[in-house]
């Protein structure tokens, strides 16, 4: 089993990668829709609920008012990842416990892999990456944030040119898909 970390920050093509990988016929790991997964179970709205009591409401959490929180004081943002990395953690290992014995590629789409640490499992890591004004203009067509919004999720994460530093490989997302699909390809034939 090998494993390949996808990673970028917000807007860079992480998850266009992580699509094509998948259209390569490639088992993908979703790390962001594992958190979105948890936020519907009830131990962990338990947990924010006791941590975040403002944004839980008649058993829901408020996804909106936790990220004006989070995103405004970078404490309380470091507050949430701390709750949130155990489940993603155990998650992780289970994967590898129930797919070590193949010999196959696997890919880990994940936003935070180099502040969870988890670099360190990964056999190669891809960076995405793309120019930072096309970057903003992908976050605030995409999510329908002004630029102060997305600065102040930008500057919250690891700098992409940090990142880049410690990647193995780093792919411009700034070209046709059919290109990137081609680039890919090409990138999975030395790693198999």
């Amino acid at each position: 089993m090998k494993i390949i970390g996808i990673t970028g920050s917000i807007g860079c093509g992480k998850t266009t990668l992580a699509g094509l990988v998948k259209k390569l016929g490639y088992s993908v790991y979703d790390v962001d829709g594992w958190v979105r997964r948890l936020y519907y179970k009830k131990d962990f709205i338990a947990v924010i609920e006791k941590n975040f009591p403002q944004v839980v409401k008649d058993g829901k959490v408020d996804k909106r008012a936790l990220r004006n929180i989070v995103f405004t004081h970078n404490e309380q943002l470091k507050k949430l990842e701390a709750l949130i990395h155990p489940f993603l953690k155990q998650t992780l290992k289970q994967l590898v416990r129930k797919n070590h014995y193949y010999n196959d590629l696997y890919f880990i789409d994940a936003a935070l892999l180099y502040e969870m640490g988890w670099n360190k499992y990964c056999d190669c890591v891809i960076v995405a990456d793309v120019d930072y004004e096309i970057q903003k203009q992908r976050v605030m067509n995409r999510d329908h944030i002004s630029a102060e919004d997305f600065d102040k999720i930008n500057n919250v994460q690891m700098k992409n040119s940090d990142k880049i530093l410690l990647a193995d490989v780093v792919i411009n997302t700034d070209k046709p898909k059919n290109l990137l699909l081609v680039e890919l390809a090409c990138l999975m034939d030395g790693l198999e």
